[in-house]
């Protein structure tokens, strides 16, 4: 797998300017896709040395409850991503590769793992949205909607940065936002690993059952 060691600090400064630009729009309604030069985003997987604070975030899951990512997923291997449910490209095709590597996995510890989909377009993607979106996906996986400050504030103390949703010259939106994943450990509950925008079903495959037991892949 490949892998490189990075400061947290350091981290936070290089994810904060990795933007992907999600939407539909220009010649023929091929997706707009806008993203920085910076390489870190083209890594696998990144190891932390001072791992991330899980965010402290309470929001609405897809049956319409309140829900509290700390209190939830304390305890438990946990994927956090930030996205919505209108992107053409990057948000499927990453829960897609992580679905995929998570059916790999023993039922058992399938049953452990905590994939949360944080919506950075939440007037779009209500709960019920974000559930017919989810499902299609893998029923287990978990989504979340609310207050697009109190969603940006939560991705940006992991070293992820969302803008709010904007309209391109034709009118369509368009919705601006890092593409990493972050792994929360089940021993810490630190966030420790970045997975990249160009994480393979492979990178997740293989590092999923280590991730399970709080180990680095």
């Amino acid at each position: 797998m490949r892998k490189k060691t990075f400061a947290a600090a350091a981290l936070l400064a290089a994810a904060t300017m990795t933007l992907s630009a999600c939407g539909s729009g220009g010649d023929g309604g091929k997706p707009v896709v806008s993203v920085s030069e910076d390489s870190a985003r083209h890594r696998a997987v990144t190891v932390l040395d001072q791992p991330f604070e899980k965010p402290d975030l309470v929001l609405t899951d897809t049956h319409g409850e309140k829900y509290d990512l700390r209190k939830e997923t304390a305890g438990r291997p946990t994927l956090l991503y930030f996205g919505y449910t209108h992107c053409p490209d990057i948000c499927p095709l990453t829960m897609n590769n992580i679905a995929v590597a998570k059916k790999a996995l023993p039922k058992a510890d399938q049953d452990k793992l905590r994939v949360v989909f944080v919506t950075t377009d939440p007037a779009r993607d209500t709960p019920t949205e974000l559930g017919k979106w989810l499902k299609g996906i893998d029923p287990q996986f978990i989504g979340l909607t609310g207050d697009f400050a109190t969603i940006q504030a939560a991705a940006r103390s992991v070293g992820i940065s969302i803008e709010p949703t904007t309209k391109d010259k034709n009118g369509k939106p368009v919705s601006v936002h890092g593409t990493q994943v972050v792994a929360f450990s089940p021993t810490t509950d630190g966030g420790y690993l970045f997975y990249g925008e160009d994480a393979s079903v492979d990178d997740y495959t293989k590092g999923l059952p280590k991730i399970i037991k709080g180990q680095n892949p």
